[in-house]
């Protein structure tokens, strides 16, 4: 299981699954990210907390505790289909 937290800067990734329980995924789903969405990795901080991501045509930095909880499938990088 491939989550959010190890995706490359750079990199896009589908969403394809969201873990967690009750408030914390509702926070989740509330910045747009919910199952079969497209998220590109953009930034991350130098601690590695919080990543910037692009979601639904938007700027979100969202925590790594968070990005754990989304499971996703990489997707492979324009001009080159291999990823």
């Amino acid at each position: 299981m491939k989550t959010l937290r190890e995706v490359a800067i750079g990199s896009t990734c589908k969403v394809k699954k969201l873990h967690g329980e009750g408030a914390v995924k509702r926070r989740i789903m509330d910045m747009g990210i919910t199952k079969g969405v497209e998220i590109k990795v953009q930034k991350v901080a130098p601690l590695g907390d919080p990543m910037e991501v692009t979601v639904r045509g938007y700027q979100l930095s969202i925590r790594k505790a968070d990005a754990e909880m989304v499971e996703v499938d990489p997707l492979p990088r324009e001009g080159n289909p291999r990823n």
